[in-house]
């Protein structure tokens, strides 16, 4: 089934109208009257941050974020916003799809640098749903979500195009890196070729700033001689990659990428930008201007320095006059890395605050993370915080929203638009039972104050009231087996009807998985639409 989106003009013109039937009269700080086109938009995407780790929403943070506080003072903070999972690629996915990984093929874990993409062609993305509404799209970071390279490993033909990646799937440009560093495929990337080809090979070298690793020069000729260097296989590099470069660069090819834009604004034309930054995932490797900041070692060092990016970024828009009717989203990929544990210990800092657990993790700790919105045309009473669910998942139903273009059936099915709480301070808005998934393909269900730990494997079920009990202490299950039974009913039902939204039911893209302990297999496919 293919689908097909209203003109720019008509989408430009619903928005408009929108505008007008919310009374939406905006001003800029010099009291002069906003006028109603759309929003550029800007999503940063950190990774592995935790909901601890920005000092607006942990005051006893070891480390400040002047930058993101003011995209919270500025906008809009919410509170109890979650990734669609617990590590990198399926949350990349949901994010862009509005749709959980876990309906594709990849159930658990995450992709390396080279793969199938997830997102088949065709598929609506935030980047080809905007693109069909008439912006420019970029993707400026971290990938993670498949890319088909010319040749094998040793044996690439570099002058051949990278397919099945960004270009792909509804972005106009893409300058970054395909995966996590540790997957190797390390070079920077513009569009569909490497500046400088991945020739040489390298392996994880000690890091003097944090417990885990570099990715750094001298490398070698062939994975034998890393394996001989380092004792350890070889993944290819480019000669002049250096993994402290990262945040600098991509922020760099960013506002570039705008200040073109920024120049050809006589044709009116808004802009989405998708900033992932590899900051703060390991490698943490923080540039030597940053030392010695913050009272949390590298680790606190290297969102310092992400945080002066975003700053960065804030800036250039300020500058460009852009500013103002810019939508800036900023967020992270799941929860905290397990050094979260050592940096108790060792400085005090708690990255997943009050919350249990961190990456990879079902409890709040993996995928309860910050979520800032900044939009000074567009929200009303910036400053605020929102406390009730949302998902990144919600992303692409919201953006339907803002510009009237509704959704097909088939895109977004688990996207559920919360643009009232943006333009709306008084809104009632409630989202439907979010689910939840870890790194090992286990659900959680939420819905208001209640969270539902589904039976995994040898794991039993957990249920938790978040109101009472954020940090998920004390299981109730055996005390409120009636709010068990209606949350297990309710994430049977969006499991098998391929959606969480209203709607036609869906197929997912493959039959039963054992890690639906929960649902009999019979049931599942007695009411699945079957796998197309």
């Amino acid at each position: 089934m293919t689908f097909e989106n209203p003109s720019p003009k008509g989408a430009l013109l619903g928005f408009a109208l929108l505008l007008v039937s919310i009374e939406f009269h905006c001003h800029s700080s010099d009291g002069q009257a906003n006028d109603s086109s759309p929003p550029n938009i800007i999503i940063i995407y950190t990774d592995d941050q935790g909901f601890g780790d920005t000092s607006s929403l942990n005051p006893d943070a070891k480390f400040q974020t002047p930058n993101l506080d003011r995209l919270a003072k500025e906008g809009i903070s919410f509170t109890n916003a979650h990734s669609p999972d617990t590590v990198c690629t399926p949350s990349r996915y949901g994010l862009l799809t509005g749709r959980f990984c876990w309906r594709t093929e990849k159930k658990s874990g995450v992709l390396g640098a080279e793969h199938a993409c997830l997102i088949r062609n065709r598929q609506m993305t935030l980047a080809s749903f905007l693109g069909d509404n008439g912006y420019d799209t970029a993707m400026v970071g971290k990938w993670h979500l498949g890319m088909d390279f010319p040749g094998e490993p040793g044996q690439r033909d570099w002058q051949k195009p990278v397919n099945d990646m960004p270009l792909d799937k509804g972005f106009d440009y893409f300058y970054g890196v395909p995966a996590s560093l540790n997957y190797g495929v390390l070079a920077w990337f513009e569009n569909r070729f490497a500046k400088v080809p991945p020739t040489l090979f390298t392996a994880k070298k000690n890091n003097n700033r944090h417990s885990d690793y570099r990715i750094q020069p001298p490398y070698q000729r062939s994975p034998e001689a890393t394996q001989q260097a380092l004792k350890k296989p070889g993944m290819e590099v480019a000669p002049d990659f250096i993994d402290n470069q990262c945040l600098t660069k991509f922020t760099d090819q960013a506002i570039q990428w705008m200040s073109e834009r920024s120049k050809a604004s006589k044709q009116k034309k808004p802009f989405f930008l998708y900033l992932p930054l590899t900051s703060p995932h390991y490698p943490v490797c923080p540039l030597p201007e940053f030392w010695g900041q913050g009272q949390c070692g590298g680790y606190g060092e290297f969102l310092i320095e992400t945080d002066h990016h975003v700053g960065r970024i804030l800036s250039f828009l300020k500058k460009s006059g852009m500013d103002h009717n810019t939508l800036v989203i900023f967020s992270s990929d799941n929860g905290p890395e397990n050094s979260w544990k050592n940096r108790i210990k060792e400085f005090g800092h708690h990255s997943n605050h009050h919350f249990r657990g961190g990456k990879r993790d079902i409890y709040e700790g993996g995928h309860r993370v910050p979520l800032f919105a900044r939009w000074p045309a567009g929200i009303k009473n910036p400053g605020r915080q929102w406390s009730r669910v949302i998902g990144q998942v919600d992303l692409l139903a919201t953006f339907a929203e803002l510009l009237q273009s509704p959704l097909p059936e088939n895109a977004g099915q688990d996207s559920q638009s919360f643009a009232s709480v943006l333009i709306d301070a008084d809104s009632q808005y409630k989202r439907a039972p979010l689910i939840n998934h870890s790194a090992k393909g286990q659900f959680s269900i939420t819905h208001g104050d209640w969270k539902l730990i589904l039976p995994h494997r040898k794991s039993p079920g957990e249920l938790y009231n978040l109101n009472a009990d954020p940090g998920e202490k004390r299981n109730v299950i055996a005390q409120q087996p009636e709010v068990t039974k209606r949350l297990k009913a309710k994430a049977t039902e969006i499991v098998v009807q391929g959606r969480t939204t209203p709607g036609i039911a869906q197929a997912n893209d493959t039959g039963y998985w054992n890690d639906l302990g929960w649902i009999t297999r019979s049931k599942y496919e007695a009411q699945a639409i079957p796998v197309n």
